[in-house]
Parts: C-alpha cells; sequence; structure tokens
C-alpha cells in the first residue's frame, strides 16, 4: 500500500494591510529573518536597521474560516523626505511564493499608501531576479547599484498607476491564482 503524503493546505484567500497588531508586526519581523539571513544569506545576523524606527510595516496574511492566521508577506515603506518615500524588504514566505499575486498585492498597498500620504516618488532598491515582475507593475529602471553585497535595481513607481490608499490598516482581500 502506498500512502502519498497530502499536499500542505495554502488558503485561497489573504488579507493585504498594515500590521497594526502586535503578532503581525512581529510575524513580518520573522518572515523578514527568514528570508533575508536564513535562506538569501543577505545578512549575517538580523536585517532590522534604523528605518525600521519610522518604517510602516505592511502584510499578506492567510487566513482560516475567514480570519488572520499568519504572516504570510510583508514590506516596508518609509519617507526618506518630504515627497520621497521607500519600499524595502519585501519577503513572501517560500509556500506562498507561486500561489497568487502576494507580492504585487503587497507592492500595490506600499505605493497606494505613500501616495495618499503625499508621495511625489517612490522608490525601491530590487533583487534582480524581481525586476520583470516591478516592470509589469509598472515601475522604470535607473539604474544598478549594489546592495549590502548583492546586485540590485534602483527602480521607480509610476504614481499614475497607483490610486492612493486612505486606510491600509483595513486593506483588502485578494485571492490565489486558483481562486481567482
Amino acid at each position: 500500500m502506498i500512502i502519498e503524503r497530502p499536499a500542505a493546505f495554502v488558503t485561497p484567500d489573504f488579507l493585504i494591510r498594515q500590521a497594526t497588531e502586535a503578532w503581525e508586526i512581529g510575524g513580518a519581523a520573522s518572515l523578514r529573518h527568514r528570508t533575508f539571513v536564513t535562506e538569501q544569506g543577505i545578512f549575517d545576523t538580523h536585517d532590522r536597521d534604523a528605518i525600521d524606527r519610522t518604517a510602516l510595516p505592511l502584510v499578506a496574511l492567510s487566513t482560516m474560516a475567514s480570519e488572520a492566521d499568519e504572516v504570510v508577506g510583508t514590506v516596508r515603506i518609509h519617507e526618506e523626505t518630504p515627497g520621497i518615500w521607500w519600499g524595502g524588504r519585501l519577503a513572501v514566505a517560500p509556500d506562498y511564493r507561486r500561489v497568487g499575486r502576494l507580492g504585487a498585492e503587497l507592492i500595490r498597498l506600499a505605493v497606494g499608501t505613500a501616495h495618499a500620504r503625499g508621495c511625489r516618488t517612490f522608490l525601491a532598491h530590487v533583487q534582480m531576479q524581481n525586476v520583470p515582475l516591478f516592470e509589469k507593475l509598472n515601475w522604470q529602471p535607473l539604474g544598478h547599484q549594489e546592495c549590502h553585497g548583492h546586485p540590485h535595481m534602483k527602480m521607480q513607481a509610476d504614481l499614475a498607476a497607483y490610486p492612493p490608499v486612505l486606510d491600509p490598516a483595513r486593506g483588502w482581500m485578494a485571492l490565489t491564482r486558483r481562486a481567482a
């Protein structure tokens, strides 16, 4: 008798919103650590920096029975100078990278939130393997840059493609490709 291990359950819908609860903020920090320290080795011990003191953490949350369950994606945004915003530390948990548009939804929330707060320019240093995704989402490459010893592309969002998000803590539901 052959017994096959069942595939891991992946929820069909996600909450995309600003992290406001302690468990969401902690889950975002944990996911960033797993992604940028453990998996990619970009940082030796942690990826936290001074920007985290003022940055807005945004999250993608898996759901269970329509209730928020686990942080499976995150990005942070911050205003560097008046009107100039940056996004960074975009991470999606490995089991959720191929199920939907979580990265794109987080980018949409990031730029839309900054747009609602007076952003005139939204920038990011994007890992080279993610440049095609950003280009599909109306971002323009501005040039190669080395960040933390790894090649990145400095990119700028087309704000006209991102309506302002006035209440990022409320956010929205996003569906996986299969559910959509």
